[in-house]
């Protein structure tokens, strides 16, 4: 497919008169590298002829692009980066870490507000606010600028008195909510499912009482694993459940769904700085966080069928997770095998602290009876 004037107006939606650097450039990257660079001859005389020359600087930087891309030396971040350099294509990462979701999952908000900041850099590439070929010369300071006018347009309130960047993160933050809610609806639904199959375990009393004095004493106390498991069970030290059952059951449901993060840490700006290092804590939350809910559901149905006495170390149940017939990825996958042994190490430490595994990593009375329940409780918020 080449990129005649046609195709370039059809992609864009703009007759030939009207398309910006951006449309051509945006039409170039739609077919192969070679195509375009074999059109580029053509399509600028026919520009030229419809009025409509662009510059010599924009067809200097289109083709040591393309070339770049056709011999496999551009990186992706070169691409947006010359796609950005035509005055009127968003940033993708600003500096205060917004990120425009991809074109195909641009929601209806997404979209409209994309949009919007394309017809408003286009207003002031008109103004001549933006100069295009500095920005393709690799001008800092008019780069500089470029990013901070974006940045002021995503924290601007329009008429309507909504907030782009607000608006965007609060739409994809919805998605990401629905898209969560409904895997845990099925996985709770195959949970239930699975443990049909399974008889009751029998009710641990004693072992209960046990663990559950020792996690008292550890819920109010300071640092780990007590700061650990308030937060994962959003509970406050001076308002803890009655009952035992209730009380042990909402902490172990918590590893399962974390609800909070350290109260005593909150700035979130430590998880952005590259250069540091997460404390102990927040690298075990993290974990935490990072299981999916197919892998909290093959392990615990595993582990519960088993019953008590089966080795619960994290290479047993990255094993477990790897044979389960949900599984995704190539059984014997060496690296998701490590990386999921690298997870639910942050987990069996607590789960010993609960009571959940002895001190040999071996399932207990009451993490048999305990952890299906404990599941069932964090996916059917209980």
């Amino acid at each position: 497919m080449s990129v005649d004037l046609d195709f370039a107006a059809r992609h864009a939606g703009r007759p030939a008169q009207a398309l910006s650097r951006r449309d051509v450039a945006r039409a170039l990257l739609a077919v192969q590298s070679g195509q375009a660079l074999v059109s580029l001859p053509e399509l600028r005389r026919d520009l030229m002829a419809a009025g409509n020359p662009l510059t010599v600087v924009f067809w200097e930087s289109a083709k040591s692009t393309l070339t770049r891309i056709e011999s496999g030396v551009a990186t992706v971040g070169d691409v947006q980066r010359w796609l950005e350099s035509t005055g009127t294509e968003p940033i993708l990462l600003t500096r205060s870490y917004f990120v425009w979701p991809d074109e195909s999952e641009r929601g209806p908000v997404a979209t409209e507000m994309y949009e919007r900041l394309v017809a408003h850099l286009e207003e002031l590439v008109t103004a001549g606010v933006i100069d295009p070929d500095a920005l393709a010369q690799g001008d800092v300071t008019s780069r500089q600028a470029y990013e901070e006018l974006q940045e002021r347009w995503l924290t601007t309130g329009l008429p309507d008195g909504r907030v782009p960047g607000v608006s965007v993160s609060e739409e994809q933050d919805a998605e990401l909510y629905a898209a969560w809610d409904e895997e845990e609806a099925y996985a709770l639904q195959e949970l239930r499912r699975a443990l049909d199959d399974l008889p009751e375990p029998p009710f641990p009393a004693a072992d209960l009482k046990a663990a559950t004095e020792r996690l008292r004493r550890s819920l109010v106390s300071p640092g780990f694993p007590g700061n650990v498991l308030r937060a994962c069970a959003g509970i406050d030290e001076a308002l803890l459940p009655d009952t035992d059952e209730d009380l042990w059951l909402t902490v172990a449901a918590g590893l399962a769904a974390p609800i909070s993060d350290l109260p005593d840490e909150a700035d979130a700006a430590r998880f952005f700085d590259l250069d540091g290092e997460l404390s102990h804590e927040d690298s075990v939350l993290a974990s935490l966080c990072a299981i999916h809910h197919a892998d909290w559901l093959a392990a615990i149905v595993a582990l519960t069928r088993y019953g008590p006495g089966v080795l619960a170390s994290p290479e047993r149940i990255a094993r477990f997770i790897a044979d389960s017939e949900d599984l995704v990825s190539e059984p014997d996958d060496p690296e998701e095998l490590e990386a999921t042994e690298m997870l639910f190490t942050s987990v069996t430490p607590l789960w010993a602290h609960l009571g959940i595994v002895d001190k040999a990593e071996v399932l207990t009375p009451l993490g048999w009876w305990g952890l299906p329940k404990a599941l069932e409780r964090a996916w059917s918020g209980d």
